[in-house]
């Protein structure tokens, strides 16, 4: 089961959640000559929240490590981050502790079958 997940930002009151907009283009710089070969690399979900810090209200690598004891955090199709679990039962775990260390920081919402 796949779910969006929500946090506070302290510029603003409405919930963002972090997209991946476009690969990240590396290249290399050479002393004595010019080198013509990029790269473009997607991040994966733990390193695009880990990135977040600063940004959002909660400790981005706290959420990371207690989002990957119940499920797995993932850049979907559209550049979203969803948190996928095994079933209701770890998805009601997941939100249960995100409350506790998080408070109102931090919310998962589920997305439907299909979307």
């Amino acid at each position: 089961m796949r779910s969006r997940i929500w946090f506070r930002c302290a510029a603003v009151h409405d919930p963002v959640s972090p997209v991946l907009v476009r690969p990240a283009v590396i290249g290399w710089q050479a002393k004595f000559r010019d080198i013509d070969l990029v790269i473009e690399r997607g991040f994966d979900g733990p390193e695009l929240l880990r990135r977040m810090k600063g940004w959002i209200t909660i400790d981005p690598k706290k959420a990371v490590s207690i989002i990957q004891s119940h499920g797995r955090l993932r850049c979907f199709e559209d550049g979203g981050l969803v948190v996928e679990t095994e079933g209701m039962e770890e998805f009601s775990a997941l939100q249960s502790e995100l409350k506790d260390h998080f408070g109102d920081q931090c919310d998962l919402e589920l997305i439907p079958k299909g979307s």
